[in-house]
């Protein structure tokens, strides 16, 4: 059974980068048709996808955050990364990182990390 595991700083000064890390063990993040994705929930609102790094590491992001991120992967150390630049206390949200097995399935995926609180203030 995949298992995910966000990690990273839980306080991040506004306009500097966001950097979080999910490790993944009991699959491997090459395996054919998984997508991974990073959701973030902002307090007292809805899920929001961010974007998400296929299994051919495509890189797929949302159009309001595209100018801000990046998702990367290292293969070797079964990890993927987001990168979020130029943060401001709007992005202060707990964060999880998913894996489905489409682009569109983060939604329905019962494979979810636990999630993590990141709130951007100086």
């Amino acid at each position: 059974q995949v298992q995910l595991q966000e990690s990273g700083p839980g306080l991040v000064k506004p306009s500097q980068t966001l950097s979080l890390t999910c490790t993944v063990s009991g699959g491997s993040i090459t395996t054919y048709p998984y997508y991974w994705s990073w959701i973030r929930q902002p307090p007292g609102k809805g899920l929001e996808w961010m974007g998400s790094i296929a299994y051919s590491g495509s890189t797929y992001y949302s159009p309001s955050l595209k100018s801000r991120t990046s998702i990367s992967r290292d293969t070797v150390k079964n990890h993927f990364t987001l990168q979020l630049g130029a943060v401001s206390p709007e992005d202060t949200a707990v964060y999880y990182c998913a894996r489905a097995d489409s682009l569109t399935g983060w939604r329905t995926s019962g494979s979810w990390g636990q999630g993590t609180q990141v709130t951007v203030s100086s």
